[in-house]
């Protein structure tokens, strides 16, 4: 036979299938041919989406169902037989499969990832491949599946759907990792799936298998939401039947049960005696399931984390898709580290989630308003004078005409693309939330007429929004179509056709930014939602570009005052996976990292109107010499209004050193139309203001912070203080090269560490001399700093 001439399906049939059978593998049970294994990314222009070719393997060999065990790449008689090996290991890494073969017909090469040294890779005749005992025996060897009771847990069988269904690659994945360590006596358990990737369906297959091998008998699956104990019950769980499960509710206790389900605060109580968890003795459950354990599970000073001690002898397996890192709160040190991670920029890529736009829009206060002396709000108080932003807006001052402002930017997106787009408004609060409801109910008027809840405030304290709740998450239902809340929807309610989502929140945390983003992540393809769209009126995604986020955006779109909310098509040019079809998906663009404000204090709220509030940085548009509309860039407006302001470079050094206060100039500037951040994402430069300024309107090569803090340093003018100040200015200096120079301009900058440990401020103050030395000084350093000029 010339095996020359043989398709590679021929190669298949002829020479890899008898191989493999004639090994002792099950061709029906336990053999898989041309298996996808991802669905192919959806990749959107406008309303038009294609998907990307999907990720698929010619054979997977599996010991047990849903347990892998070999990936086998085959290719023609024309190719080597070690071609595809590459690729293969690569599936192998995303399928987690120990043992990898590539053949052309003639032989096998095979990779084994359980050796670690010695010959990794070698080639193996036809009639030489491993049996699935062999591999098993190489496999459960290698992670330590040492006796034959662990090997039973591992081997139980998954849950056999009458639908056919059956867990997605990376549930598998979590779902064995998380078996594999129980069985091997870890218990505590951390896994981490990015929302709208099935955590309840994977750990209803976790319990399914424990509790089938009779390993886990009695078990608790807590949550922090009456409706998820309902869905996770009535959905995933409802196999085990209605006799053995039992939802705890109004702290009554039955024992009679399996598996049992409860909220955190179902079962503890500020008052100890009614703590009801305590009515179970310490060992009445072998596992304890945490849903959303990121929501303060892990917290030590948690009233949550009393059932958790409590029940200290059971397994516990925490699920997140946002596991909580801060110096208060760690899942990490009470888990450990998570046993599988599947992260959102994988389930995007994969195909299994949606991908999404971001459109931004700012207001011209957004920079920064600052009340007219003596202003009374709408409630007879005076407004503290000082200068407001968006860390302010609706948490300490309420502006109406902004309110007004996003909710009209809001209908007008949903007018231009569908007005029946479910819709979630993340607000401050519930005072936001209702004052947001109600200007959208009166920009969409027509149709609250014909549906009273068109538009709907979801939160805590309303029993009719939450009554509308399921109306709301229920894809067959229509209405309500707009949601206005503040914390209720951000995590953990399966909002499965949700199309927008508004960020009118100051979102400070990454923890809580992927938790909204995952409100919209779900693919309902037969019904039309495919991907979706954030727009942004509080600078949140900015959160892009910290470190700790994945899954970026298809597109970043900023429209003007001129613009449509809508945005344009842009094509991308796919750089690491083939595509089917002609369509493009859009190119994210880096975005500058966020400030944040972790301060929390109750502060008083001031309610204004009648202020002028207006979409920001207007594109600007001129008539050239040939009659036609001329659009200038920021860069090139920001130029033409310094220049209208300041008409030489040495008249705004003048200006700049001889006013006390940086932040009022900036703000003055601001209202020109000269904004530094937008300014500094247009040029892509991290400059001081002062240097950003110089070099795009007058063209003057910038430095950098570090260098202006260097210059000052090797100038050392500071040995006219003594030793307390010379350390006080240092460490100003320090704070200008970290944080810029309206970080030592601040009144409280002697409050923070680490001039906070050298002393209180009266005791840094007085190293100086009197007050007015201090501020003499400050003001010295300030023209150190920019002695140079531009």
């Amino acid at each position: 036979m010339n095996k020359s001439r043989l398709s590679e399906r021929d190669v298949c049939s002829k020479f890899i299938a008898p191989a493999i059978q004639k090994a002792g593998w099950n061709m029906r049970t336990q053999v898989r041919e041309e298996i996808s294994f991802t669905d192919g990314r959806i990749i959107v222009q406008g309303k038009l989406y294609t998907r990307g070719k999907r990720k698929r393997a010619d054979y997977i060999l599996y010991y047990k169902p849903n347990i892998p065990i070999a990936i086998i790449e085959a290719k023609d008689n024309n190719h080597n037989v070690g071609d595809g090996m590459q690729q293969a290991l690569e599936y192998s890494e995303i399928l987690q499969i120990p043992f990898v073969f590539t053949s052309n017909g003639d032989s096998f090469v095979f990779h084994d990832k359980t050796k670690l040294s010695g010959n990794v890779e070698e080639e193996i005749s036809l009639d030489d491949f491993p049996s699935p005992e062999i591999l098993w025996k190489k496999y459960s060897d290698f992670i330590g599946l040492d006796n034959p009771e662990v090997q039973e847990v591992v081997t139980q069988d998954y849950y056999a759907d009458d639908s056919g269904m059956s867990p997605r690659y990376y549930q598998q994945n979590a779902i064995n990792r998380t078996v594999e360590a129980i069985a091997k006596g870890q218990n505590r358990i951390l896994l981490v799936m990015a929302t709208g990737t099935g955590k309840t369906y994977t750990a209803f297959n976790i319990i399914w298998r424990l509790w089938k091998n009779g390993i886990k008998k009695r078990i608790l699956f807590l949550a922090d939401r009456n409706a998820l104990l309902t869905q996770t019950k009535n959905g995933d769980f409802s196999p085990f039947g209605n006799d053995i499960m039992h939802i705890i509710k109004n702290r009554k206790i039955d024992k009679s049960y399996q598996i049992y389900f409860a909220l955190y605060q179902g079962l503890t109580s500020t008052d100890e005696s009614k703590n009801a968890y305590k009515e179970f003795s310490r060992d009445f459950f072998d596992l304890v399931v945490i849903d959303e354990c990121h929501r303060g599970s892990a917290s030590e000073a948690s009233a949550w984390r009393e059932v958790l001690d409590y029940f200290e002898s059971a397994t516990q397996i925490g699920l997140t898709a946002t596991p909580k890192e801060t110096k208060d709160v760690s899942n990490m040190e009470y888990f450990g580290e998570p046993v599988y991670t599947y992260s959102l920029k994988q389930g995007i890529d994969d195909g299994f989630l949606a991908p999404y736009k971001v459109v931004r829009i700012s207001m011209n206060v957004d920079e920064g308003w600052r009340p007219t002396a003596g202003l009374i709000d709408k409630y007879g108080n005076e407004v503290q004078d000082r200068i407001y932003n968006l860390k302010d807006y609706d948490r300490n001052l309420v502006i109406d005409e902004r309110t007004i402002e996003v909710a009209k930017k809001i209908t007008e997106y949903l007018k231009a693309t569908d007005r029946f787009a479910k819709t979630i408004v993340f607000c401050t609060d519930i005072d936001h939330a209702n004052r947001m409801r109600q200007a959208l109910i009166n920009e969409n008027a027509d149709l609250v007429a014909k549906h009273w809840n068109y538009c709907v405030k979801i939160t805590g304290d309303d029993e009719v929004g939450k009554q509308e709740l399921d109306n709301f998450t229920d894809v067959e239902e229509r209405f309500p179509v707009i949601a206005t809340t503040s914390k209720m929807l951000t995590t953990g309610i399966d909002t499965k056709m949700v199309k927008f989502i508004v960020l009118e929140s100051n979102i400070n945390s990454v923890t809580e930014f992927k938790q909204i983003i995952g409100r919209g992540t779900r693919i309902r393809e037969a019904e039309g939602k495919v991907f979706f769209t954030i727009m942004d009126f509080r600078k949140a995604t900015n959160n892009f570009a910290r470190p700790d986020f994945d899954g970026d955006p298809v597109q970043i779109y900023e429209p003007t005052e001129e613009d449509t909310v809508v945005p344009p098509d842009i094509e991308e040019i796919e750089s690491d996976t083939e595509i089917d079809g002609d369509l493009g998906g859009f190119v994210p663009r880096a975005v500058p990292n966020i400030d944040i404000d972790e301060e929390e204090d109750e502060v008083k709220k001031y309610y204004v109107n009648n202020i002028k509030v207006m979409v920001a940085n207007e594109r600007v548009q001129y008539y050239g010499k040939n009659g036609k509309l001329i659009t200038e860039s920021l860069k090139d407006y920001t130029k033409s209004n310094i220049k209208n302001e300041y008409r030489s470079l040495d008249e705004f050094i003048q200006k700049w050193n001889t006013t006390d206060n940086k932040e009022e100039l900036l703000t003055e500037l601001s209202e020109h139309g000269i904004l530094v951040e937008a300014l500094k994402e247009e040029i892509g430069l991290d400059l001081d203001p002062f240097d950003l300024i110089c070099h795009v309107a007058y063209d003057q090569p910038p430095l950098t912070k570090q260098e202006r803090a260097n210059n000052v340093r090797k100038r050392n003018y500071f040995t006219k203080y003594g030793n307390t100040a010379q350390r006080i200015l240092l460490t100003l200096l320090d704070k200008y090269e970290q944080e810029g120079i309206l970080s030592i301009e601040k009144g409280s900058v002697l409050k923070v560490q680490p001039l906070s440990q050298m002393g209180s401020p009266v005791e840094l103050v007085r190293a100086f001399g009197k007050k007015k030395d201090f501020e003499k000084a400050i003001q010295e350093l300030e023209n150190e700093i920019y002695k140079e000029g531009a």
